[in-house]
């Protein structure tokens, strides 16, 4: 599988903050937005990546990830001209994807729940279709809404509907077969000129093969696409990272867990940040599992 980062958009929502610098790099506590919805293709053992963003911008990604090598990761980059919508994602990157199953992140969202690299991974090993991950919300208007039936089965997906039919929001994560490409092909522009990924998701469901993977209370889905938002998903992980000793979204120790790189190379990582505690805790990691 195929993983895609969509970090693209102007950051309206964040300005004055977003004026020069993307959103994606803007820090969520004590490191880059992006690590974040990298973490979770790592965690998926996905480790192919194509990071999409504006032309201004995809210099800074480059910049800060390099080729992912170091990562024991393959990175690409690609750019969105123009904010044309999720699925567009899928069309700028159909070389990339090439027979491949792809699994899209947006670029400003934060998972985090016990057993998630697990679930990803069983998920990600039998995708027939689509599988979308659903959350609990208490505000599901503002969201892309599914509705399950008695079976648990989903049966109806709404873009910000006025009376949702229930408050199961779907998030920012989402794993498609290789038939994702031509239907985001075919897929028409909404009324505000972009391409929807709801409609490349109802392709699925009128084919019977989109499914809704609910997120338990267990789980923390944000999006941190405000400045409210963007605090609280900083105070989240810091209040986590302080109380539990370990570190949220550490795509050095996610690399070395997942057996993308050694001890050595990660210890060598921990090392080139100097004296940071986020250096340190990456050296320890290393050093206590040689």
């Amino acid at each position: 599988m195929k993983g895609i980062v969509l970090a693209g958009g102007s950051g309206t929502r964040l300005h004055p903050l977003t004026h020069a610098v993307s959103k994606q790099i803007l820090p969520v506590y004590n490191k880059p937005m992006i690590y974040y919805p990298l973490s979770v293709l790592m965690l998926g053992g996905v480790r192919e990546i194509q990071i999409i963003s504006t032309p201004l911008h995809v210099g800074l990604f480059r910049a800060l990830l390099g080729d992912g090598r170091r990562l024991g990761l393959s990175i690409e980059y690609a750019e969105q001209p123009e904010a044309n919508g999720i699925a567009d994602a899928f069309i700028i990157g159909a070389e990339f994807i090439g027979d491949d199953q792809v699994a899209l992140v947006l670029g400003d969202n934060i998972f985090h729940g016990p057993g998630f690299s697990k679930m990803l991974h069983n998920e990600a090993s039998h995708v027939d279709g689509c599988v979308l991950f659903g959350y609990g919300v208490k505000d599901p208007e503002r969201y892309g809404v599914g509705e399950m039936d008695e079976h648990g089965r989903l049966i109806s997906i709404e873009e910000k509907p006025a009376a949702p039919r229930s408050n199961l929001a779907i998030t920012g994560l989402y794993l498609y077969d290789n038939d994702v490409v031509d239907i985001a092909k075919n897929v028409q522009p909404s009324a505000r000129g972009e391409l929807e990924i709801t409609d490349v998701n109802r392709v699925y469901l009128e084919r019977g093969k989109a499914r809704l993977v609910g997120l338990g209370r267990g789980f923390a889905w944000l999006d941190t696409g405000t400045h409210d938002s963007l605090l609280q998903a900083g105070q989240y992980v810091q209040l986590l990272e302080q109380r539990q000793g370990v570190r949220i979204a550490c795509l050095e120790e996610i690399a070395f867990r997942m057996g993308f790189i050694d001890a050595a190379a990660c210890y060598e990582l921990g090392a080139e940040l100097g004296k940071t505690d986020y250096g340190k805790y990456l050296m320890d990691i290393a050093a206590n599992h040689r």
